[in-house]
């Protein structure tokens, strides 16, 4: 059973509204250690959401700290939970999707990641941090290929992820190439096809972003990029399947937004009002 060492554990950032922990948890699933930052509310609290975030350095890198401190201060967000998960050096193995790697063999360890979630790191922090709280729901999110992974693992995990945010998504991720003669956009895109081919799943709610200057890549000579068209269809998915904008899903589309921490640093604010909100 993983145990998280009292040396490794480290209190990095004190504002008066959120405290920051990292830890470092030896994962048998990944067979490697993963640093995990804790985003706790400061202020006494019996009952809060968590959600937990592929890619926790980005994190770091927008100082979402003071993010989540704007938004207590200013009275517009719930007690929040918030679980930033570090990638490690096989980052395009381990977020990809579980039903299988793509058609270069990408995201091979997806399963391996998810009972890491699962089995490894949400008990331990359940058992260190969380004793006396009421976790009212949990959610998960990410940016670019740990957006993809999060909707893949929620989708899958319907009766522990009641929410999923994904920013700048990997919705390309396709079984065959765009360049062979029987790619299909309908059947070649893992994510749409996985949707299509199961059932909704109540209760699942789903916030997306894509910036318009996300990418160049436009593979059907529409005039719109990649990044959007694949985002748009995966919300025609979720229309089919009886979800309702609005109630159920969410699309941010940012007009200079770019494929970067600081476009999803602007994003993050309009999520966590949305889950969260007061």
């Amino acid at each position: 059973m993983p145990k998280i060492s009292p040396v490794s554990a480290m209190l990095v950032a004190q504002l008066p509204h959120v405290k920051v922990e990292t830890f470092t948890l030896h994962s048998t699933h990944l067979n490697r250690e993963v640093q995990v930052d804790l985003y706790m509310p400061r202020f006494d609290l019996n009952l809060a959401s968590m959600v937990i975030f592929n890619d926790g350095q980005d994190l770091v890198t927008m100082h979402f700290e003071e993010i989540l401190e704007g938004l207590y201060d200013r009275l517009q967000l719930q007690p929040l939970v918030c679980v930033g998960v570090h990638c490690g050096p096989e980052r395009i193995q381990e977020y990809g999707m579980t039903v299988g790697p793509d058609f270069k063999g990408r995201g091979a360890k997806a399963g391996e990641y998810q009972h890491f979630l699962l089995e490894e790191l949400l008990p331990e922090i359940y058992r260190h941090y969380l004793e006396g709280i009421t976790v009212k729901e949990t959610a998960i999110g990410g940016f670019s290929l740990g957006g993809l992974n999060a909707l893949d693992l929620a989708w899958n995990n319907p009766d522990l992820f009641k929410k999923v945010g994904v920013f700048s998504g990997s919705l390309w991720w396709r079984s065959k190439d765009k360049t062979d003669r029987e790619f299909n956009e309908n059947s070649s895109r893992m994510m749409h096809q996985q949707i299509r081919n199961s059932s909704k799943k109540q209760g699942l709610r789903f916030f997306f972003e894509c910036g318009e200057l996300d990418e160049k890549e436009d593979r059907n000579n529409n005039g719109v990029i990649d990044s959007i068209d694949d985002t748009i269809d995966l919300l025609r998915e979720l229309l089919k399947k009886g979800y309702l904008e609005g109630p159920d899903f969410s699309y941010l589309q940012l007009p200079d937004g770019k494929h970067d921490v600081p476009t999803w640093a602007r994003s993050l604010p309009f999520f966590l009002r949305w889950g969260w909100g007061r």
